[in-house]
């Protein structure tokens, strides 16, 4: 196999082995199987060695004479099928997508696929190729041989090349494209991702068109296919061999749809029935091919150069989004802060719905952000008032058609260093979660209504793994580009955490000037603590959230804010109220931190701007099941400009 295998380590410290080619060895056995090739047509054509052979029959000599000019006449008129197996990536003998359908049983069950074509659905495609009869080539990837001969019939003028792929090493899974960690720091090795086979195409003749079969598993699992995106990246990468202004096209059969974000909805021509037809842009298609094939290896380097050239900067933007979620407005305010704190100057937008008050909106539109309303969308899996009802809203943000590129970020972050370099990277490119998943706190996303309405096309039949937004998005976008942590790193210590492991997380927290580009604050947030210190260490549960570092860095970026968008940070009577009963749990079992036993300065525990603002009296009847909130919003200021989402 060219270029080198890398395979799962089986602990975090014991580096993966390459198995590699050495240069001389791989250009040695690529001569020597041009050699083969050149040989064999030699022999095709060279003259018999007898030459004192005599034929003693003049009239079977002209027989044989028509005959050989007959052949002769029909192969230099007819489409001709070229076999590309003597260029396939591999020095694998049998591992070949082409030929391992030909041979049947010997075929790679992983590249079969069992779709009955319907040949009305691709001859209707094919007719919306206005140029078709131009095409000097086109290319058939993973089809039988009765495919084959179909196709040619529906696109005669052309010459078919028969493309053969090496199919990948059985040990090469989605989880090693997908690994849970890899080693971001180089401390014990530097991650890198396999080579996958690719398609090693002359350039004659040119290709016009590739068509390729695509399997699709019986499983809920389909799209986290390894065959299935190797055949797509082979495709892929032949199309972006072109070197010139002619167009490539992109014919895949397929069940279901393809890799939204390697063939874009943006670039579909066509879609009939299990046919897509794409017209790809091909750099677009070139930068995405220089990328890790999976997040088996960085896509960002870990010290990224802030100075990346981007696109157009009016159409880049931060987005994020509130939706029945009040309490997250001065999160949201302080976030904005902290992009501006950072250097950037891309748009700054909000998406909110209707629950969102005109008072809130003044204050959002005050810290930059330009104002969305949008109207939820439901998620319906979720039950009625959980925490998930709503939070498919977030695929509103792919309908923010004026912006080329957004980088989505959560409300209750801070940007601490400049992240404008990521609008150089495509969609999805996000830190790592768990498993094979991504983090969509912090997430590049390409906005496009053909994407919504895909996102909206499958909500009652792909489950989230999370039953949230971030499981739902997992499932669509299976092919993403990783980025260091440190580009959205989660305040969190885990339970199994070294103390060194704590205390260089303690170390990235407060660092000034700041390591971190982003720093995520999971449990009770900042603002609806104490400033004093982190009431995260009040709940037994919340405690691995809690960290007073990271707690005073959030503080400074508000101390930081314009003294007109503080009010927006008051602590509501209620929340008083809240963080008052989780210090008397904390005391009562006398937790060994001892924060419940710091007396309480901040300036918001006297301040109130409700109608009710005896918070000490809802102690009384805490945690009743008919307790009810009778704290209401403070007088609203003049109504906030907004603009509309069309459409929603």
């Amino acid at each position: 196999m060219r270029g080198s295998i890398v395979g799962a380590s089986p602990s975090p410290i014991e580096p993966r082995q390459r198995l590699s080619v050495s240069t001389e060895e791989t250009s040695k056995k690529r001569f020597l199987r041009s050699k083969v090739f050149r040989d064999g047509e030699k022999g095709l054509h060279s003259p018999t060695k007898n030459r004192n052979f005599t034929c003693k029959f003049p009239t079977l000599k002209l027989i044989l004479g028509v005959i050989a000019l007959g052949a002769f006449w029909t192969l230099w008129h007819s489409p001709t099928i070229y076999n590309t197996e003597y260029i396939s990536s591999s020095n694998s003998r049998a591992a070949l997508v082409h030929r391992g359908l030909s041979d049947g049983p010997s075929a790679d069950q992983r590249y079969t696929s069992l779709l009955d074509i319907d040949w009305d659905q691709i001859s209707r495609v094919i007719e919306k190729l206005a140029d078709q009869h131009a095409y000097q080539g086109v290319g058939l990837l993973n089809f039988n041989d009765s495919e084959v001969d179909q196709l040619k019939q529906l696109l005669p003028d052309a010459e078919h090349v028969i493309l053969n792929l090496d199919y990948v090493p059985n040990n090469i899974t989605w989880e090693t494209l997908y690994p849970e960690w890899i080693d971001e720091e180089e401390e014990f090795e530097v991650p890198t991702c396999p080579s996958l086979p690719q398609i090693q195409f002359p350039g004659k003749p040119r290709i016009d068109l590739i068509v390729v079969k695509l399997p699709c598993k019986k499983s809920k699992d389909w799209y986290r296919d390894v065959a299935r995106l190797h055949l797509q990246l082979g495709a892929a990468g032949l199309a972006a061999t072109n070197k010139g202004y002619h167009p490539v096209h992109v014919l895949l059969v397929t069940e279901n749809f393809p890799t939204p974000n390697l063939f874009t909805c943006k670039e579909l021509v066509v879609r009939e029935g299990n046919a897509w037809l794409y017209e790809p842009n091909l750099n677009t298609l070139r930068e995405k091919l220089h990328l890790p094939v999976g997040s088996c290896e960085l896509a960002v380097p870990l010290k990224a150069k802030a100075n990346w050239h981007s696109g157009n900067v009016r159409r880049e933007a931060y987005a994020t989004i509130l939706h029945s979620a009040h309490v997250y407005v001065c999160g949201a305010i302080a976030a904005a802060q902290s992009i501006r704190l950072a250097g950037s100057t891309r748009d700054l937008v909000i998406l909110v719905d209707e629950t969102i008050s005109d008072y809130h909106r003044e204050g959002l539109a005050a810290a930059g952000w330009k104002i969305h309303t949008i109207q939820r969308i439901r998620n319906p899996k979720a039950e009625k008032d959980a925490y998930n009802e709503w939070n498919y809203s977030k695929f509103r943000l792919w309908q923010l058609t004026d912006y080329d590129k957004i980088i989505f970020i959560d409300a209750d972050l801070l940007i601490l260093r400049n992240i404008d370099f990521l609008f150089e990277m495509p969609e999805i490119t996000a830190i790592g979660n768990n498993a094979t998943l991504f983090n969509s706190g912090v997430m590049v996303v390409e906005p496009s209504n053909c994407t919504f309405q895909l996102l909206m096309d499958h909500i009652d039949e792909i489950e989230s793994y999370n039953g949230g937004d971030q499981g739902y998005l997992n499932e669509i976008f299976t092919w993403w580009h990783r980025i260091p942590k440190h580009m959205n790193f989660l305040k969190h210590y885990w339970e199994g955490d070294e103390e060194e492991k704590k205390e260089m997380k303690t170390r990235l927290f407060g660092a000034d000037p700041p390591v971190l580009y982003v720093l995520h604050y999971l449990g009770l947030k900042p603002w609806l603590c104490f400033r004093d210190y982190d009431c995260n260490w009040n709940v037994e549960k919340l405690q691995e959230f809690a960290s007073d570092v990271a707690h005073r860095t959030w503080w400074k970026v508000h101390d930081a804010m314009p003294e007109n968008l503080h009010k927006y940070c008051l602590l509501r009577s209620k929340q008083k109220a809240a963080l008052e009963w989780d210090r008397r749990e904390a005391e009562k079992a006398n937790y060994s931190d001892g924060h419940w036993k710091i007396k309480i300065k901040d300036s918001r525990l006297q301040t109130c701007f409700e109608d009710f603002c005896f918070w000490e009296s809802m102690l009384w009847h805490w945690g009743e099941t008919n307790w009810t909130d009778n704290a209401t919003a403070s007088p609203t200021p003049p109504t906030a400009n907004t603009a509309s989402l069309s459409s929603l």
